[in-house]
């Protein structure tokens, strides 16, 4: 389920929504909507979308009562999902997310945080100088944080956890024993834009960053907050200098990750990956358990579990050493 730290301006018309994202063929009865989620998140009353077939099983079991979605794609849902038909799916869900969350396009720096001397963390964390702390921010115990870092509003930090200097975190969920090191930026907005007459629109990131114990994040390294659900790192996961982690990945545990390794959007990875240094991997993939995927690869489709690939695109090992003899 999604976590969020942004308020929530509704509940709105389903009319008036229909009326921002200018369709005007299709009305309900007077209908209030109360949020907007994705598939596996939404609840009666609440609006969803469905835009590839990718995500049909999920759609199967929305409890969504409103989802937009094509012509094409409406009998993946539910009878208790009414349809909006739209011909430009991700722009419309942008716009209506917008208007439940107004704050969350926008990322300016954080007006509200104080020198940690003057707040209470200062007997409890060991910290260097220059450190500011935000509104709404929790610090476990033993913990320590570097030279320059800034802790924005809306981060959790457990206990035994280091903050290298020169980060920057907000909206952040961080577990026990965890090692973020130096130049990290952690939480802020991913990249997404659709293109609307000659413009474009960013889409609202509603989401946080969930980091689990004992998970260490390598120099320089950059991890975007989800947009409709949440961006994840799991449990005794280790990446390596200069990684990119862009909104609504999900990453498995015990995996290792070596530098400058690219991850584009809502890609889920599994347990026990490894992944070589400058490899792509692209959006909306799942890559499974046990998968090793070489340095420089880059990965354009669903890799299943045990397998190790090369290349670009990346194949089988076995094909590409055989192919680049």
């Amino acid at each position: 389920m999604i976590n969020t730290f942004f308020k929530n301006t509704g509940p709105y018309e389903i009319n008036d929504l229909l009326k921002l994202i200018s369709i005007k063929d299709q009305s309900f009865s007077d209908e209030k909507i109360n949020d907007i989620k994705d598939l596996s998140s939404s609840k009666k009353g609440d609006m969803t979308f469905l835009h590839s077939k990718k995500y049909g099983e999920l759609a199967k079991s929305t409890n969504a009562s409103f989802c937009v979605t094509s012509e094409n794609l409406k009998s993946l849902l539910p009878a208790n999902c009414k349809t909006i038909i739209s011909d430009k799916i991700l722009l419309d869900v942008a716009k209506i997310t917008k208007k439940f969350y107004p704050n969350s396009v926008t990322d300016d720096f954080d007006v509200n945080v104080e020198k940690i001397e003057n707040i209470q963390f200062k007997n409890k964390v060991k910290f260097g100088k220059n450190v500011l702390i935000g509104k709404n921010v929790k610090i476990g115990s033993n913990c320590l944080i570097g030279h320059n870092s800034i802790i924005e509003t809306n981060v959790s930090i457990g206990d035994n956890c280091t903050i290298g200097s020169n980060v920057i975190i907000r909206n952040s969920l961080i577990k026990n024993n965890v090692h973020i090191l130096d130049g990290c930026i952690i939480g802020k907005k991913g990249f997404g834009f659709f293109p609307d007459k000659k413009a474009n629109f960013r889409y609202p990131q509603i989401g946080v960053v969930i980091i689990e114990d004992n998970v260490e994040i390598g120099c320089s390294s950059t991890i975007d907050r989800g947009s409709l659900s949440n961006t994840v790192i799991g449990k005794n996961t280790f990446l390596d200098n200069q990684i990119h982690i862009a909104h609504n990945v999900k990453i498995g545990e015990n995996c290792i990750i070596a530098g400058q390794v690219g991850f584009a959007g809502s890609s889920v990875i599994g347990n026990n990956v490894m992944i070589g240094g400058q490899a792509g991997i692209s959006g909306h993939l799942k890559i499974g358990n046990n998968v090793q995927i070489g340095g420089g690869s880059g990965v354009i489709k669903d890799i299943p579990d045990n397998t190790k690939v090369m290349g670009y695109p990346a194949k089988n090992l076995k094909n590409f050493l055989r192919e680049n003899k």
